[in-house]
Formats: C-alpha cells, sequence, structure tokens
C-alpha cells in the first residue's frame, strides 16, 4: 500500500463539482482590485485582510460564514474584475492537477456598477475559457439562484440558464441560508429549469435537516446535493439518494467550520460511502475554508484512511455526475483511470455504469 504523503495527493487527477467563485479568490488580487477600483475593506494591510476572510478555527454560524461573502462580492462588480477572478481560480485548481471543475455564482449579485446578467455570464465564461486555453483545465458554469431572495429572481436566473444552455452554463442551483427560506419557495424556477433539460443541483442538509433535502429532490427535482450532511437523519430518504444515485457534494473543512457536523471525526462521508452513496469531495470555498483540494483528501485520509483506491473511487463518481454530456464524460473518465494506472500503479478496470 502506497504511503500517503500532502506531495502524492496532490499529483492526483482531480474532479471538483462544488466551488463558489466568490468564495475562491485570492486576498492579493481583492487588494489589486479594490485599490484599483476605489473600495472600501475591513483593512488594506493584506495578512490581517487574509485573516480576516480565512475562517481557520474561528467557528460559526452558516449565516456568519456567507458575511465574508460582502467583502469579496465588492470587488466583483466589473467585467474585468470576474473574467480575472475566474481566471486566476483554473490557474489555481491547476496547480493541485484538477482535470474539471463546475463554478458556481449568482449573478444576479454582480450587478451594483450596472453589469448585466448577461455580462456577468459572458466576463466568468470569459476567464474560464482563457484558463482553459492556457492550463487544460475544462470547466462549466452554475449559475446559483439564492434562498433568500425572491423567487421570482430565481426564475429570471433560471432563464438566463436556459439561455446559456450548451454555451458555458451547465447546470442551476440553490445556495445561501438554509433556514427559514425552504426550497420549494422556489420550485417555479426549477420547473423551468428541468422544463428544458438541464441538470440542477441544491445546497440542502447542510444546516437544516432531512426536510430540506426532501424538498430538493422532491419539489425541486434536483439531481446532485450541496453537502447532505443530515441525509443520515432519514434512513429511508437516504435509501432512495443511494437508489436513484442522487451524488452528494461534501465539502469537509467548510462543514465543520459552519457546525454543519459537531466534529470532523463523526462527519457522514465515511458512512455514506459504505453504503455506496455517490459522494465527492470539495473545497466549497478555498479563500473562506483555507483549503484546497489536496487538503480535502487530506482530511479524508487522517480521519478515515481513505486510500488512493479510494480517491480514484471518488474522483470517478465526481466524473459521472459531472454536469457534461454522456460521451464527454466516458472519455474523461477512461482518461482518468488510465491515468491512475500509468501514474499511480491502479488496477485500470472500467468502472460499472452504477
Amino acid at each position: 500500500m502506497q504511503k500517503i504523503t500532502h506531495e502524492l495527493l496532490h499529483r492526483l487527477p482531480k474532479v471538483e463539482l462544488h466551488c463558489h467563485l466568490d468564495g475562491c479568490v485570492r486576498p492579493e488580487s481583492i487588494l489589486e482590485v479594490a485599490l484599483k477600483e476605489g473600495v472600501e475593506l475591513p483593512s488594506f494591510d493584506l495578512d490581517e485582510l487574509s485573516s480576516y476572510l480565512k475562517i481557520g478555527k474561528k467557528r460559526g454560524s452558516l449565516e456568519e460564514y456567507l458575511h465574508r461573502f460582502d467583502i469579496t462580492l465588492s470587488v466583483m462588480q466589473t467585467p474585468e474584475s470576474l473574467t480575472r477572478f475566474a481566471f486566476e481560480l483554473i490557474e489555481d485548481v491547476a496547480k493541485e492537477n484538477v482535470r474539471y471543475i463546475e463554478v458556481r455564482y449568482s449573478p444576479i449579485l454582480h450587478q451594483k456598477k450596472g453589469m448585466t446578467l448577461n455580462m456577468a455570464v459572458d466576463s466568468v465564461k470569459k476567464g474560464l475559457k482563457k484558463g482553459e486555453k492556457e492550463f487544460g483545465v475544462k470547466s462549466g458554469i452554475i449559475v446559483c439562484g439564492i434562498r433568500s431572495i425572491s423567487p421570482n429572481i430565481s426564475l429570471k436566473l433560471a432563464d438566463l440558464a436556459v439561455q446559456y444552455k450548451n454555451k458555458g452554463v451547465v447546470g442551476f442551483d440553490l445556495a445561501g441560508a438554509e433556514e427559514n427560506f425552504p426550497a420549494k419557495e422556489h420550485r417555479e424556477a426549477f420547473y423551468q429549469i428541468r422544463n428544458n433539460n438541464i441538470n440542477s443541483t441544491i445546497h440542502a442538509g447542510e444546516a437544516y435537516g432531512p426536510a430540506s433535502i426532501h424538498q430538493a429532490i422532491h419539489y425541486c427535482g434536483a439531481n446532485r446535493i450541496g453537502h447532505g450532511t443530515k441525509l443520515k437523519d432519514d434512513k429511508d430518504l437516504m435509501q432512495y439518494v443511494n437508489d436513484h444515485r442522487i451524488t452528494l457534494e461534501i465539502c469537509l473543512t467548510s462543514n465543520w467550520q459552519t457546525r454543519s457536523v459537531h466534529s470532523l471525526k463523526y462527519h457522514p462521508l465515511k458512512y455514506y460511502y459504505d453504503q455506496g452513496i455517490r459522494v465527492t469531495l470539495n473545497t466549497d470555498n478555498r479563500l473562506m475554508s483555507d483549503t484546497t483540494l489536496t487538503d480535502e483528501f487530506m482530511l479524508a485520509h487522517k480521519l478515515f484512511n481513505f486510500q488512493i483506491h479510494d480517491f480514484r473511487e471518488i474522483t470517478i463518481m465526481a466524473m459521472k455526475s459531472a454536469f457534461l454530456p454522456h460521451n464527454e464524460r466516458r472519455k474523461m473518465i477512461q482518461s482518468i483511470a488510465e491515468e491512475f494506472e500509468k501514474e499511480f500503479g491502479l488496477n485500470p478496470e472500467y468502472i460499472n455504469n452504477e
């Protein structure tokens, strides 16, 4: 059995499905853009700003976690800044061999300086495409509705996702504070998404119980669930999720920081994995959680003794669950499986369709 080191995990091919653009910006870039555009920040000292934005061991509620996004969003209000941050994210993930990433954000939150919704999508698309050209990382955009914003806005964003179907946008999401903002209020937007054959994922079971996951699946038709830490509290629903291969986008560090789990050693990731549920590992917000996908892999190893064959399985599951056409997924799965065989000596047997 190969010894698991950070360096080894760094080299593994990776797939990330749950990554917020406004949670993955570089502190130094925030400073540069703020100075250029005259944006107020809590501090213009890089170390102080970084300390404020990175949660570290300062655990709080999901709402407290989300408050930090006010800072990052303040410097993401021009086409130039969106293109820059999207490109830099691809540059950052390329360094740890991420082969495919889905980048999510809500265009409605980037209009304070007059950007249209279309400009907000086109600008991010431009940065992602430039990143793909330079670093070879494939990507797709997930448009986010926000639970605490009017369902009419979610419908408007769903229409935007339809407009950009097959033109950079691969899916639709519902994000934001979970408690008191039920997903079913936004079901019209998700009807529009399903009616146009677009995939969706919904943040659920993070700050609220399995009823939130039930709504996401049965009212809104979610293909994947963001987080889903509370799914274990409803065994019947968990069986349904497993039977229907509904993927859980797990974010270990973030789940601990938002108190979605009391302790990381009790995180249900291993339990779900042992049940055969499709689970993926993700960063959620690289800046706020001060993490990388390599760090998340290492956490899974330290907490649950995951080995290379487990990371291969999780990476293949992530690629199977990506919001890409089936034949594109198959090609990437084959390529990733071959890399695991060639570089890391793992059996190349083709993963079954389950």
